[in-house]
């Protein structure tokens, strides 16, 4: 596949692999990256980094002829099952597994997982390697998630997340005591200018973000707190709570700078999808799941109240 590209004035100073990932669908931000670090897009026939900011009248080509698009594995790995029929399918992430395939993670993805259970998910979107993904979790964040199994589900529930309909409540665990028993943090969020795979909430090109919360649980050092995203960014949790001084516990990215390369026998940032309410592709019935917390995060609140 031949891609041809004019940067019109709106999208001057976007990064290039961005760019072309917004205009292509079935290439990922971390596919362009790549793409273009091996000279396989150019711009303006000059090889540049990924994070080249693009100017007005440029023109970025190239081939990608040797995109792996179909050659996504499905593999039997073990999923828990929430719910299902032939629209939507409803996981419960285990923490540890990934979303869906990419740099360094070419199998073993709940997007195998998924193709091996119900094969038809792979026409559920252009992108193979992201068949039937609506939304994302991190790696680490365990919980519930819903899959769409055909591309109309997939465009509806796109839709829904877009226009903020779906409602997602987390459970997280975050060092310190707080004080209040309710909070709103209203701090926008966008990418690290310096370090592009982690978020800030400080700096330009930042979009607006909400997260509503209440305390659950306060422990001699520690607060549970339940979180309702209104907005949907990249780790807006995460931040969140780490910008307002209540890191997440486990956390090694969001961390207080003397706090980071500490040991700890937390392995993973305590945060759990705990519930997702959204209409159902075809009925338009509203549909709320909801699941308990894992046994790591269990224990870890056990050992919390001793």
């Amino acid at each position: 596949m031949d891609i041809e590209l004019k940067v019109i004035e709106k999208c001057k100073n976007l990064r290039v692999d961005d760019l072309v990932s917004k205009s292509f669908s079935m290439i990922s931000r971390s596919q362009a990256a790549l793409l273009v670090k091996n000279g396989e897009i150019l711009v303006s026939k000059r090889k540049v980094k990924p994070g080249y900011k693009v100017k007005t009248g440029e023109i970025i080509v190239g081939s990608i002829a040797n995109q792996k698009n179909n050659d996504v594995l499905a593999q039997k790995i073990d999923l828990d099952i929430v719910f299902e029929d032939n629209h939507i399918i409803i996981i419960n992430k285990a923490p540890g597994l990934v979303v869906h395939p990419g740099a360094g993670n070419d199998s073993g993805t709940l997007v195998n997982a998924l193709l091996y259970h119900c094969p038809e998910i792979l026409n559920a979107g252009e992108d193979k390697s992201r068949a039937g993904i609506v939304h994302r979790l991190d790696k680490n964040t365990s919980g519930i998630m819903v899959a769409a199994k055909t591309k109309s589900a997939l465009e509806f529930l796109k839709k829904e997340f877009k226009q903020r309909r779906v409602k997602k409540q987390y459970f997280a665990l975050v060092k310190g005591v707080i004080k209040d028993d309710t909070g709103r943090i209203t701090l926008p969020v966008g990418r690290h200018p310096q370090k592009r795979i982690i978020m800030t909430t400080k700096g330009e090109n930042l979009r607006s973000a909400e997260t509503l919360w209440n305390v659950k649980q306060r422990y001699e050092d520690a607060t549970l707190v339940n979180a309702l995203l209104l907005t949907g960014r990249t780790h807006q949790i995460r931040v969140h709570f780490y910008a307002i001084g209540y890191p997440i516990i486990g956390e090694k990215i969001y961390q207080f700078r003397r706090m980071r390369k500490q040991k700890t026998s937390i392995p993973r940032p305590m945060l759990h999808s705990a519930s997702l309410q959204f209409r159902h592709p075809f009925s338009g019935k509203l549909m709320s799941f909801n699941v308990p917390l894992p046994d790591d995060f269990k224990m870890l609140l056990d050992t919390l109240k001793e």
